[in-house]
């Protein structure tokens, strides 16, 4: 069975890898490590596709070791002592470079075998994830190898490989291959900056393509046909997920309605309805909030409204709603108010609920001041009169500070002027 083409098309030299230059341009460290043939523990860390495993083959095939590869999410424990074993043997007379895929799904036993290995030099661990190593490798694992992080590569870079794919590929089949720069674009935009897809987009349009004779004509249509929607790189329980949503309500916070409706696009284009319109809220509430409180029953009405519709006319009422909350005035005073209020209770700061407060109608026999003394502010002028609603313990905190917008600096201007008359 012949390997995929992103496989057989290997590098030769460093410079033969695509993308990735803030690793393996002249003068990066990750280069010189590499050039100097002593190879430490390795953690390769970013989204797939991008040359980590790429990388990892080319330098084990540079150096004299035995390289053993596994992956993360089919490996067992007997799989490693198994590797192990060949430590002493002639396979393994110069040592041996493990590239553990995946490294993320291997548990805590399975790291821990590794580790004495890893600790002596009699294996050289070179491991990938596209998880941030921080939260998913062990702290032993982490201790004893140095991370560098890969990322997506730039169409530009993608676009080079597109045309290099191809005349490996008109080599490999003695075959004349017609791809327009137009072609080879969309292919390079398409994949997202994943090189792997790009290089079965390749193999796949050439394949489909029209044939004449020897020649083979790859059109647009084709490509269209095979790369439609695989620039969408996400996961809902990966970092890619988190990034996104993130940078959605972020987009929102800051006042940009093109970045904001971005995001919602991409989020919507993977059909993850839900985190747009959790987000959305919670948007809405955290960062407009008092500014603009009408704001909260609009955007979860154009909810409402796309969840009872679905895709894809959900994304109408969820673009308006964007829209509004990315230009609307903005305010937190009331996330911080409700913090600063948390943050006493966990403290300890809670006391008694006053006796004008609470909720009964009867004094036992030893108090000597019987009554609730609850003073009932629709009895009095304005509505207001004052009284002691804190415990004891914290009367005179004070959790909530009006925001300078014109919604909350005109409820201010009021309370000032009826406290003042109450003082009066």
């Amino acid at each position: 069975m012949k390997k995929p083409l992103a496989d057989r098309f290997r590098p030769q030299s460093l410079d033969d890898i695509v993308g990735q230059r803030h690793l393996l341009a002249e003068g990066k460290p990750l280069r010189r490590i590499i050039e100097s043939g002593e190879i430490p523990n390795l953690i390769f860390y970013g989204p797939s596709g991008v040359g980590k495993t790429t990388l990892a083959t080319y330098i084990a095939n540079k150096t004299n070791k035995t390289l053993r590869k596994l992956n993360g999410t089919t490996a067992s424990t007997a799989d490693i002592k198994e590797i192990v074993a060949q430590l002493g043997t002639f396979s393994g007379i110069n040592g041996i470079l493990l590239y553990l895929d995946e490294i993320q799904y291997f548990n805590k036993k399975q790291q821990q075998t590794l580790l004495e290995y890893i600790e002596n030099g009699s294996i050289t661990l070179i491991a990938s994830t596209t998880e941030n190593p921080y939260f998913y490798v062990y702290n032993a694992i982490l201790s004893r190898s140095t991370v560098f992080e890969f990322k997506s590569v730039e169409p530009e870079e993608v676009e080079r490989a597109v045309f290099r794919a191809a005349r490996l590929l008109e080599e490999e089949q003695q075959i004349t291959i017609e791809l327009s720069e137009s072609c080879a674009k969309k292919i390079a935009v398409g994949c997202g900056g994943d090189v792997r897809k790009a290089m079965n987009a390749v193999e796949l349009s050439v394949t489909a393509a029209e044939r004449d004779g020897d020649r083979r004509i790859v059109t647009e249509e084709i490509v269209s046909a095979l790369v439609q929607r695989s620039a969408m790189r996400y996961d809902r329980d990966g970092d890619e997920h988190y990034d996104i949503v993130s940078a959605y309500q972020k987009s929102m916070r800051g006042s940009d309605p093109d970045a904001a409706l971005h995001y919602l696009g991409r989020l919507l284009e993977a059909g993850d309805l839900p985190s747009a319109c959790r987000r959305l809220m919670v948007c809405a509430c955290e960062d407009v909030g008092l500014a603009y409180p009408q704001i909260i029953p609009i955007v979860k009405s154009c909810v409402d409204i796309a969840q009872a519709v679905g895709l894809p006319e959900a994304r109408i009422p969820l673009a308006d709603a964007v829209i509004l909350v990315a230009t609307a005035p903005k305010s937190n005073s009331g996330e911080q108010a409700i913090d600063r209020a948390l943050g006493d209770i966990r403290r300890g700061n809670v006391g008694p609920i006053p006796r004008q407060l609470q909720n009964k109608h009867y004094d036992g026999e030893d108090n000597p001041n019987k009554g609730q003394h609850y003073r009932y502010p629709h009895d009095y002028p304005n509505h207001y009169t004052p009284q002691q609603y804190l415990p004891d313990l914290i009367k005179d905190s004070v959790y909530y500070h009006y925001g300078d917008n014109k919604t909350e600096q005109a409820f201010k201007a009021y309370w000032d002027t009826v406290k003042k008359k109450t003082k009066g």
